[in-house]
């Protein structure tokens, strides 16, 4: 009754990502985003918060990596340890957007009218207010910090996903096995956990990766206008903000976060869309 080739165990998927180069890239910069968060949590050069004003703004050495800022802190460790909170964030706000969009994007499809009228135009209600704007409220009423940016990514997901999974889960709903479903009496809760969600696993896979690169941004973005991360946690955001000032002093201070956000953003979009690619029935047959 399911489509078994839109499934991700199908057959010959691990033969067909080893032929597909941008899944490879994007999936080898994605697991170095995710050792070096690893690493940082038993070992890192220096403490990231430990300053050593008299060895400010140093050049790479053997003793520091990659130098250290006008604070006098490992930059090394600082991205090291700030990539943690990459993770954190993408994790937790893309969870967040997952659990209640993809529930509200099942419920418009399957009960229609009224139910998916309301589900939608709650969704555009979201729309209306990003993720730094909902920052900005939000930290205004509890103070910045790192879970006002989580919570304020997260909310801006949910419509992202329930939009998704809506237009997803409408097609399926049309397929014959579906409507053979519906005559032989199963209810609309058994026809979405047995034939919608699994057809519609790899779309949401796919849009689950892109949002994660984007949760990534969005975090390095507020902690950039003091929204999200604060002192001492290290970020990459901060980073670009403390160096904003030392750009022909000291360039390479912008450049090493610069890098870090660039590559893990970059290895998430391409393997996303490599993702896209093989869980695509089509595509594969093609492969």
């Amino acid at each position: 009754m399911r489509e078994a080739a839109a499934s991700p165990g199908m057959p010959g998927f691990a033969a067909r990502a080893w032929r597909h180069p941008s899944f490879l890239v994007g999936a080898g910069l994605s697991a170095l985003l995710v050792l070096a968060a690893l690493l940082s949590l038993v070992w890192s050069p220096y403490p990231p918060a430990e300053m050593d004003i008299p060895n400010k703004l140093q050049p790479p050495s053997a003793a520091h990596w990659l130098g250290t800022d006008v604070y006098g802190r490992d930059i090394a460790s600082q991205l090291l340890v700030g990539s943690q909170n990459s993770i954190m964030v993408g994790v937790v706000a893309v969870g967040i957007g997952l659990a209640v969009g993809v529930a509200l994007g099942c419920l418009a499809s399957a009960r229609r009218g009224a139910v998916e009228e309301l589900v939608m135009r709650s969704s555009d209600f979201v729309f209306a207010f990003p993720a730094l704007l909902s920052a900005i409220m939000l930290g205004a009423i509890y103070g910045p910090g790192l879970m006002t940016g989580i919570v304020a990514i997260g909310l801006f997901n949910i419509p992202v996903f329930a939009r998704i999974t809506r237009g997803a889960a409408n097609a399926v709903w049309a397929r014959e096995y579906v409507l053979a479903s519906r005559a032989a009496g199963f209810g609309a809760w058994r026809i979405t956990t047995d034939h919608v969600l699994p057809n519609i696993a790899g779309v949401l896979i796919v849009q689950a990766t892109i949002s994660f690169a984007t949760a990534i941004l969005a975090e390095a973005a507020l902690s950039y206008l003091g929204l999200g991360t604060q002192p001492p946690q290290p970020s990459w955001g901060r980073m670009l903000n403390e160096a904003q000032a030392l750009m022909f002093q000291a360039p390479m201070l912008a450049v090493y976060p610069g890098v870090a956000i660039a590559l893990s953003v970059l290895g998430l979009n391409l393997m996303g869309d490599g993702l896209r690619d093989l869980l695509d029935p089509r595509l594969a047959r093609q492969r």
